[in-house]
């Protein structure tokens, strides 16, 4: 059976942007938000995004009106019920999203699927919250939403065959590439993405080059898109720093524990990009690295 009706648990940046493309793809989404300011947030956060794809001419404007009509809000969990999938892409804390599913279990149909978009926390301790731990799949999107083609589609030992396979299906027909993954932290790219990023700081606190060389090192001898501090300011330092900790707690290995200027640069309030400030400054034009 295909998914049609989407529903998406929250419209920051993942949300918005699982919202945008579900709608793209010709479904009806709704998105549900706690407050009504968080609902307006979200909505300009989808009008910005497909406003930039009309000026490039990826869409037309008829295209852009039809996918917003496709999208409604509301702040009522149980709003959900009819949805054939429901995607959670709240704050990464194990308590709210089984608190969320927990909620949604008894409201929504036989056949649901519960899917969460976390990047590293298991998805087998958000299917113990439920009664039907067979409908819960990881479905993990990647930051811009609309722009990166991969999906990750987690699956746990509980999870079935039919709701596995739905939801890969689903992934393909957002667009996506999807990738299966076992259901350990972290998963695929995360596994190996973050102790390179967190390895790159350690070798900074050592002196073996500068922010900028590393990076510069990084892109030429590569061919990575942007550097390990640059992607550390991309992703937000607060939020690497709180994927590390919760790996390192999985996995108690030393290349997932936060290094200390990691942690330092967090109590600062130097979270990257959108704090202004992280390994690079970005009050002027062009981005500059900080003194650490």
């Amino acid at each position: 059976m295909d998914i049609q009706k989407v529903g998406v648990a929250g419209c920051g940046l993942m949300g918005s942007g699982i919202a945008e493309i579900s709608a793209k793809a010709g479904m009806d989404v709704l998105v549900r938000e706690i407050s009504d300011e968080a609902i307006e947030a979200g909505r300009a956060r989808i009008g910005k995004s497909l406003g930039r794809a009309v000026k490039k001419e990826k869409i037309t404007e008829e295209d852009r009106d039809q996918i917003l009509e496709r999208i409604s809000f509301t702040t009522a969990i149980s709003d959900l019920a009819d949805r054939d999938i429901v995607i959670e892409a709240v704050v990464e804390d194990l308590e709210v999203k089984n608190e969320l599913f927990g909620t949604l279990d008894p409201l929504c149909g036989e056949g649901t699927i519960f899917a969460t978009n976390t990047s590293s926390l298991t998805v087998t301790d958000m299917a113990a919250a439920v009664n039907r731990p067979d409908r819960v799949v990881g479905l993990h999107f990647f930051n811009p939403v609309p722009v990166m083609k991969l999906v990750e589609v987690v699956r746990t030992i509980a999870t079935s065959d039919e709701a596995f396979e739905r939801t890969f299906a689903f992934a393909r027909a957002l667009g996506k590439e999807p990738i299966a993954a076992k259901d350990n932290s972290g998963f695929v790219v995360n596994l190996l993405l973050v102790p390179y990023m967190l390895d790159a700081i350690r070798q900074l606190e050592r002196g073996v080059a500068s922010i900028e060389d590393i990076d510069k090192g990084m892109m030429l001898g590569c061919g990575y898109p942007m550097g390990p501090f640059q992607l550390c300011d991309f992703v937000g330092n607060d939020t690497t720093y709180r994927i590390a900790e919760i790996m390192f707690d999985e996995y108690r290995e030393e290349r997932f524990a936060p290094p200390p200027l990691l942690k330092r640069m967090v109590a600062m309030g130097r979270y990257g990009r959108k704090a202004g400030k992280g390994f690079y400054d970005y009050s002027g034009d062009q981005p500059v690295p900080m003194e650490l």
